[in-house]
């Protein structure tokens, strides 16, 4: 019996959001998609922050990935010295770029970047040129083979950087004549690549490093003359360079359909209509595509649906909402360069491990050789990763955090530029399958005889539901069954089959599987009171923690929390929960300032479809600064214009401060003692001095406030963009300054309670 279809629109109207059960084609009908699938967003967004920030970030396919490629590959790579900046450090007078370009081509005023790129002489004669050949056409470069070794290395998506730092396309651009094909190699690159990822059944990501390029890049290169190259080295003025950085993306979303569009720095200098404009036309390209897309962001995205990325780090603690990070097979250089030297394979692996324990995905990046060579270290590397994954990919694939990441002497993590290390027998690191019956423990090395997983006491987790233990196998699919443990209050010993390892394995990973949902770790409410979140049960069961900001119902559904299913929350001092009754936080409301183990005693039980966290506005806060443990200070000054300073912790009142959610993202921050605001008054120069003032409402005085994990704060102006500086090591009464982001701990604080 044939029956209308249902359209998304009908589906949508019936939930009251988008559907967690199904997704819109591109002709409009429903398909069908598994319970745990992403809810999808919106059929049509438009520029504004509000309907971007309804696309679902982190899609389940790109949560079931884990691992992903990509590789910085350009002109760049021709000269291999120093790394990737060369094009920006060769123009800085006596940096070893310069004075290495001067002896090896000659002086850039006569031997400029853009020689690497038309192609010309050195010094000894040889001719130099980005200009790698297929090797098809009798060259080293083989788009294919690429391809086949990022499916050997187990990742799930790869992809290239499309344009870095440096200004040149590596596509066939419209609107960039210095680009791949009208230029250099004469090929389109992104074309190539993408064709041959895509063909071996791998999702594609694009790598985009462009904002630079004008913001800051080409500091020390000469005034060009010439419009053409005036667009090359960035110097073509900010309204005409964010309308070219619009129209690369466009370019870039149109040719290549990208999966994952990652962005490097410094988009928070781009205007918010650009962006606006770029993120509305990539969601509204993946609707018509029928695909569920991912846009990352380092900064300026955070209310744009997309997904925040660390670069070579990632928090010391699970976070919430779903998060990546990028690192580099190597500490020098992300280019290849002469005698670039790489990290071990049990480095990168055990990082990825932790990564992936800690609610995160990895994308690796490689550094091919100018002329399409992938050097033999990386490439054993790789395929060390991809043999490990081979074999206990179950344990890591389409897996999720647990409650706690793991165990271990081993910190890892912890921001960014954290380098990766390696763990050791006592390290342990948790996920759970997304039906969360079987918990995995991946074991950092062969511990002996047995394991004691100490998170597993009997004291944190009854497990009379544990039906079966066993050691993945040395192969896909083969398991050895382990028998014989025991719990106490000092964890769950279980007694593995030999003081050796019966099998070399960069990790070891035992598989606990259940009869039912795994136990609820701490029980009756035993978790630390630091914990945030909310929980689809009660007794805190089966959730997840969150960091403060805004989460639409799709964000809740990719965090692991379905529609109107929340039944408990976690609320420590000095932090609120607002939940809403309808999505997009409208309706009925409902306001958490403390745990409540049981919603259903309140009415509210199943109820949440949004909600924000949010800092409690009754509680004053102490913010201190992560790098020298100085406690923001008024001064008890009264005068608009007073410094900011920092001090001591003494409890004073004018340490204290109120954090007020103004319902756009922003906050407003009053000193108790004063009752005066943190106003930025416009200054847009690193280093200027943070001041207090009456609250008039203007910009100058909201903040934003974004969790960059393990509970450190980035505090960033509305006006300026610039963030709180505590300046270092610095003695009590300094000044607090403000200063562009750039991950450093001197711009991190934490907020606690007073």
């Amino acid at each position: 019996m044939s029956r209308p279809p249902i359209t998304r629109r009908t589906l949508l109207s019936a939930l009251g959001v988008g559907g967690a059960a199904a997704a819109v084609g591109a002709s409009g009908l429903i398909r069908a998609v598994p319970a745990h699938a992403a809810i999808p967003g919106p059929t049509n967004y438009s520029a504004t922050w509000e309907s971007v920030g309804q696309h679902p970030p982190a899609a389940e396919w790109f949560q079931d990935a884990k691992f992903g490629i990509y590789y910085h590959w350009g002109v760049f790579s021709v000269p291999a010295f120093a790394n990737e900046w060369y094009p920006r450090n060769m123009y800085n007078p006596g940096s070893g770029e310069n004075n290495h370009h001067r002896n090896t081509y000659g002086d850039p005023s006569v031997w400029p970047y853009h020689n690497f790129i038309n192609g010309a002489n050195d010094r000894t004669g040889r001719f130099v040129q980005f200009a790698p050949r297929l090797r098809s056409a009798g060259g080293n470069f083989d788009p294919n083979e690429w391809a086949q070794l990022f499916v050997d290395a187990g990742a799930k998506f790869a992809g290239p950087v499309a344009e870095h730092h440096d200004g040149f396309s590596m596509w066939n651009s419209q609107v960039n004549e210095w680009n791949s094909v009208a230029r250099g190699p004469k090929l389109d690159l992104l074309r190539l690549h993408t064709d041959a990822i895509r063909g071996r059944g791998l999702k594609v990501l694009v790598a985009m490093h462009h904002v630079f390029n004008f913001t800051g890049f080409y500091q020390w290169a000469p005034q060009q003359s010439d419009p053409s190259l005036r667009k090359l080295y960035g110097q073509l003025g900010t309204a005409a360079e964010e309308q070219l950085w619009y129209d690369k993306l466009r370019e870039v979303i149109d040719q290549s359909q990208p999966d994952i569009l990652w962005q490097d720095f410094d988009i928070r200098r781009i205007s918010d209509a650009q962006r606006l404009k770029f993120l509305s036309y990539y969601y509204n390209r993946a609707v018509a595509w029928d695909k569920e897309v991912v846009a990352t962001y380092k900064d300026g995205l955070e209310n744009g649906g997309a997904v925040y990325d660390y670069e070579r780090g990632g928090p010391a603690e699970i976070r919430n909402p779903y998060w990546m990070t990028d690192d580099s097979i190597s500490s020098s250089s992300w280019c290849y360069t002469v005698g670039i030297g790489y990290y071990s394979l049990n480095q990168m692996l055990h990082s990825l491990i932790d990564r992936v324990s800690k609610n995160g995905t990895m994308v690796l990046n490689i550094a091919p050789m100018a002329d399409g060579t992938i050097p033999t270290g990386q490439r054993t590397i790789l395929l060390g990763i991809g043999d490990y994954l081979r074999r206990f990919g179950e344990s890591v694939y389409s897996t999720r955090a647990w409650s706690v990441f793991g165990e271990g002497p081993t910190k890892m993590g912890g921001g960014y530029f954290v380098a990766p290390v390696v763990g050791n027998a006592q390290d342990i690191r948790f996920t759970r399958t997304k039906d969360n019956r079987v918990l995995y423990a991946t074991i950092l090395g062969w511990p002996g005889s047995s394991v004691n997983i100490t998170t597993l006491s009997s004291n944190r987790i009854n497990l009379s539901t544990l039906t079966g233990v066993q050691l993945l196998g040395s192969t896909a699919g083969s398991y050895i069954d382990l028998p014989t443990r025991t719990q106490d209050g000092s964890g769950l010993r279980i007694t593995l089959p030999s003081s050796s390892a019966p099998f070399s394995a960069p990790a070891y990973v035992v598989k606990l599987t259940f009869s039912g949902p795994i136990p609820t770790l701490g029980g009756g409410g035993t978790t630390p009171t630091t914990t945030l979140g909310v929980y689809a049960d009660v007794n805190y069961a089966t959730g997840t923690a969150l960091a403060v900001g805004s989460y639409t119902a799709a964000q809740l559904q990719s965090a692991g929390i379905g529609l109107r299913s929340v039944s408990s929350v976690r609320v420590p001092t000095g932090h609120q929960i607002i939940g809403y009754a309808n999505d997009n936080f409208s309706g009925t409301s409902w306001t958490f300032n403390a745990d409540n183990p049981d919603l259903r005693n309140t009415g509210n039980n199943d109820a949440i479809a949004s909600l924000r966290v949010t800092f409690n506005p009754s509680t004053y806060q102490r913010i201190t600064n992560v790098t020298n443990g100085l406690a923001l200070d008024g001064g008890g000054a009264t005068a608009a214009g007073s410094p900011l300073k920092q001090w001591s912790w003494d409890s004073s009142t004018n340490l204290q401060w109120q954090l007020v959610d103004l319902g756009t993202g922003y906050y407003r921050i009053v000193n108790r003692s004063t009752g005066l605001v943190v106003d930025g008054f416009g200054l847009t120069a690193n280093g200027s001095a943070a001041q207090q003032a009456s609250w008039s409402g203007s910009n100058n005085q909201q903040w934003q406030i974004t969790d960059q994990g393990n509970r450190r704060y980035r505090i960033s102006n509305r006006a300026t963009g610039l963030v709180l500086d505590g300046g270092g090591q610095v003695a009590s009464g300094s000044t607090v300054k403000q200063w562009s982001w750039d991950n450093s701990t001197n711009l991190l604080w934490t907020i606690t309670a007073a």
